[in-house]
């Protein structure tokens, strides 16, 4: 179930389905619905304009529906795209205190040793030889100050922080795919009944994207650049091909990879941080709920790439609506949204008994915000993990 198609045009009438096209919208809107206010967080972390977060919103957002509408037409199978989120909550802490320029020469950086993975065809040796216990402990290190930031938050709102919560633990058992969706629904109306909401100030108007210069360094390489592209790989790119080979698809894993590459460095100007391969949500698009026939639920990314191609276009007003909102309510939404996230990296990072240690030193690293030499936590949780998985490899060789 893989090959391209002669040709790149939209689906025959005969592959259209309302299953599908609904299957896409849901799985772009979810990606709307809890990951990007932690865009708002770098943004108040970093001190950044709402001129960049239009910019950046609008990058990852037409960035993402041009790579749906490209490789889903060109295979003819479900492959949804989206920016990368974990990469996104690294950036609460990496971004302050560095320059702008180099920031986007991070993020260029990263895209670049993507587009030479996935050309070189090193993609799959990176996945067979990277610690994935490691990897999977850095982003659990990333993201356990989103989780801790929610509960504190509920001691100030503590009727809308309880009513999130409780609403996304019943969700996750009963309506999992739907559950991020369906728990900021729940805050929106605790909030509409205990806070004046007002959406006066909303630009509906097409918003025009920003151009950064990038300038390059070796600190932005190893902080921020090296960082993105192994929680990428790891959180990303290896689960989405997973979930798309588990439903019987073969996807182009190094194409995908050269592509997302090429994209994120196309757009990283505008500050886009990087788009791949979209993991849970893509289970939406691949599943059955989306067409009986296999060969025909790549619709719906196709019209995933119509809706995220709206949001880029609108992202001034997105980002005004998100900006009325309580900030209390912003942290929550985060640290709902990355919950499953983290308990998914907390149980790979110690799945592997013989890396468990490495993994636990490189989770406690990463959070700790350690900085040496002017390079991030995330930098040094990775040098202790990967060292401490070379000693004990070497060691237990040296033994036998």
């Amino acid at each position: 179930m893989s090959g391209p198609s002669n040709s790149v045009f939209f689906p025959p009438l005969k592959d259209w389905s309302l299953s599908a096209a609904v299957a896409g919208v849901l799985a772009s809107t979810m990606g709307y619905a809890g990951p990007l206010v932690i865009l708002f967080k770098v943004a108040e972390a970093a001190n950044l304009s709402n001129e960049v977060l239009t910019s950046w919103i609008w990058g990852m957002s037409i960035a993402s529906g041009l790579l749906c509408g490209w490789f889903s037409l060109r295979y003819r199978i479900p492959l949804l795209f989206a920016w990368n989120a974990p990469g996104s909550a690294l950036l609460v802490t990496l971004v302050p205190g560095m320059a702008w320029s180099e920031v986007i020469g991070a993020y260029v950086m990263a895209g670049v040793i993507l587009l030479l993975l996935g050309i070189s065809g090193a993609f799959e040796k990176l996945v067979r030889r990277l610690p994935l216990s490691v990897a999977a402990a850095l982003l659990a290190g990333i993201l356990v100050h989103f989780s801790l930031d929610l509960f504190s938050q509920m001691s100030g709102s503590p009727m809308l922080g309880i009513t999130m919560f409780v609403a996304y633990i019943i969700l996750r058992q009963l309506l999992p795919r739907y559950t991020i969706m369906l728990t900021v629904a729940i805050g929106v109306l605790v909030l509409l009944a205990t806070y004046d909401l007002s959406f006066s100030d909303v630009q509906w108007k097409v918003s025009v994207p920003q151009w950064y210069w990038p300038t390059f360094s070796i600190t932005s390489l190893f902080s921020i650049a090296i960082p993105l592209v192994l929680v990428a790989v790891s959180g990303q790119f290896i689960t989405g091909i997973a979930i798309l080979r588990q439903d019987k698809y073969d996807p182009p894993a190094n194409s995908i990879v050269a592509g997302s590459g090429l994209l994120s460095i196309l757009f990283a100007p505008t500050a886009c941080h990087g788009v791949n391969l979209s993991a849970i949500t893509a289970a939406i698009c691949t599943g059955k709920d989306a067409n009986p026939d296999p060969g025909k639920r790549y619709f719906g990314p196709v019209v995933a790439m119509l809706w995220y191609l709206m949001f880029g276009l609108f992202s001034a007003a997105l980002v005004s609506i998100i900006q009325s909102f309580p900030a209390a309510f912003i942290a929550m939404v985060a640290g709902i949204a990355l919950l499953g996230a983290l308990e998914g990296s907390l149980n790979a990072a110690m799945s592997q008994p013989t890396q468990r240690e490495a993994a636990l030193c490189t989770f406690l690293v990463t959070a700790s915000d350690l900085s040496l030499l002017g390079l991030s936590s995330a930098f040094w949780g990775l040098i202790f993990g990967g060292g401490i998985v070379l000693v004990q490899s070497f060691l237990l060789r040296k033994n036998q």
